[in-house]
């Protein structure tokens, strides 16, 4: 793969519109007065399409869209550049509710995706394997919407693998337990994934390792698992590399890890080392905390926020 060869598909089989509401202290049961608010399109998938857009890669994005409220993701496509492989499905993608508290501190209220058909699946494994023929690298990233099982979404990642394709796979529960199966290329659950995929509590470093090493054993090639403040943590075949950011005053944490995956897969697609890599995908990550949306405000600051990342 060449240098020039910016070129990745993220797919995102359960996108979501994110409503984002920020307010001083959230309490549960009674009235609360939201001070900002906003709508916009949204998804793993989609966040880290966003952010390797704005990098400078050529991004493609696939999976399953609604066809009764797709405008907002048409509008985004079009205004950043990405080229729109979605499938359009019948029914309305879903609303995601984000409260966000002044502490950092996130509620999530995430709503079931559209319906997908078996129709609606072999259309889109024959988008995916038309993709195949032009793309190396794959994101996959997100939850499964109805009608798609995390034994398909496995399947579609062998399928990748299989043809040589390097596979970045950030899901959770059922999903990241079948994917796992597939030995997708590259893994990034947070510390709470991970503990719920091995069934106990990881509360040090050596337990979360020692769970890490149980996954490359498996045969994932690289097992990254983000912490947090506490930074990132990179497992391959020339082992273990840790990133600690500089502390942020953090704003939101939404799309934090969807950024650390882009930051990831941009390294990558720029062949370069793994200190580098880890090292931008950490700033960017970071960076991501203090601000509210998806996306990378100045490279400038990435690099200065680079140079105070400790890599252990």
């Amino acid at each position: 793969m060449s240098v020039k060869n910016l070129k990745v598909v993220t797919v995102t089989l359960n996108p979501a519109l994110d409503l984002t509401g920020s307010l001083e202290t959230l309490s549960a049961g009674s009235v609360n007065l939201v001070q900002r608010g906003s709508l916009h399109p949204a998804g793993k998938g989609v966040n880290v399409a966003k952010v390797l857009a704005e990098l400078g890669a050529e991004v493609t994005v696939t999976g399953f869209l609604g066809a009764d409220n797709q405008a907002p993701f048409c509008q985004l496509f079009e205004s950043i550049g990405l080229n729109d492989a979605f499938v359009r499905v019948a029914g309305a993608t879903r609303i995601n509710v984000k409260v966000v508290e002044d502490s950092g501190k996130v509620t999530d209220l995430n709503f079931p995706g559209v319906n997908v058909t078996e129709a609606d699946i072999a259309q889109f494994e024959q988008a995916l394997l038309a993709l195949a023929q032009t793309h190396d690298v794959f994101v996959l990233a997100g939850s499964l919407p109805q009608g798609v099982s995390p034994e398909k979404c496995a399947q579609w990642i062998r399928l990748l693998q299989e043809q040589g394709k390097q596979v970045l796979f950030d899901s959770s529960k059922a999903a990241l337990a079948a994917g796992l199966e597939a030995t997708p290329w590259l893994i990034k659950p947070n510390d709470d994934e991970l503990a719920d995929w091995a069934g106990k509590p990881l509360t040090t470093l050596a337990s979360i390792t020692e769970v890490a090493e149980t996954i490359s054993n498996l045969g994932v090639r690289n097992v990254v698992v983000s912490r947090g403040e506490h930074g990132v943590t990179w497992l391959d075949q020339d082992g273990w590399l840790s990133a600690k950011p500089p502390k942020m005053n953090v704003v939101s944490t939404v799309g934090a890890g969807d950024t650390l995956v882009a930051g990831m897969c941009w390294g990558h697609l720029n062949q370069w080392n793994k200190e580098q890599t880890l090292k931008f995908a950490t700033a960017l990550s970071a960076l991501a905390v203090a601000q509210v949306g998806v996306g990378v405000d100045s490279l400038e600051r990435v690099e200065q926020c680079m140079e105070q990342v400790q890599l252990a």
